[in-house]
């Protein structure tokens, strides 16, 4: 940031009193302009005992498969973002039940979450930042081309519930990376 979106005066990089790290400060109008990790939110889509993955057709891990999910807009509640997402991505239609992992990535200032998601029919179709979208059985998961480690994550952890009979029964799994 170089110049203040109040004012549009330059911005000098300081400690403000009462804070302990550097922000945007203006020195014309006195605005703190802060940063904070930006929230990528999707679900784990389920139909009968399969996981909904789309391949992707954008950068970054282009090619590669994910669980549903992207950048939550303002205005929006995080369920808003796990549905808007499915639906953009695999044009399937979800219900939400818990949120079932939080996924913190302070070295590229992230914060993912997925929620559990029941698909009420098998209709899904590639989106437009979707290659292939498919129904994966467990056995079937492509392990070694998915795209991010907090998808990974998140579907062993996913499966590891559901095998013990705990999927939905205790907080969110919570990781940092």
């Amino acid at each position: 940031m170089n110049f203040c979106s109040q004012c549009g005066a330059p911005v000098v990089i300081s400690i403000p009193p009462g804070d302990t790290l550097p922000r945007h400060i203006c020195e014309r109008c006195g605005a703190i302009h802060y940063r904070n990790p930006k929230l990528v939110v999707g679900c784990i889509p389920q139909w009968q005992e399969k996981i909904l993955l789309c391949r992707r057709a954008i950068e970054p891990r282009h090619g590669l498969w994910t669980l549903p999910a992207g950048f939550m807009e303002n205005g929006e509640t995080a369920e808003q973002a796990a549905i808007r997402e499915t639906m953009e991505e695999a044009c399937a239609e979800v219900e939400l039940d818990d949120l079932f992992s939080l996924i913190s990535l302070p070295r590229i200032s992230q914060v993912h979450l997925f929620y559990l998601g029941r698909m009420n029919a098998p209709v899904y179709a590639v989106g437009s930042e979707s290659l292939e979208v498919e129904l994966f059985a467990e056995e079937q998961i492509p392990w070694d081309t998915l795209a991010f480690s907090s998808v990974e994550v998140s579907l062993r952890a996913y499966f590891k519930d559901r095998r013990s009979g705990m999927l939905g029964q205790r907080p969110p799994v919570s990781f940092a990376f």
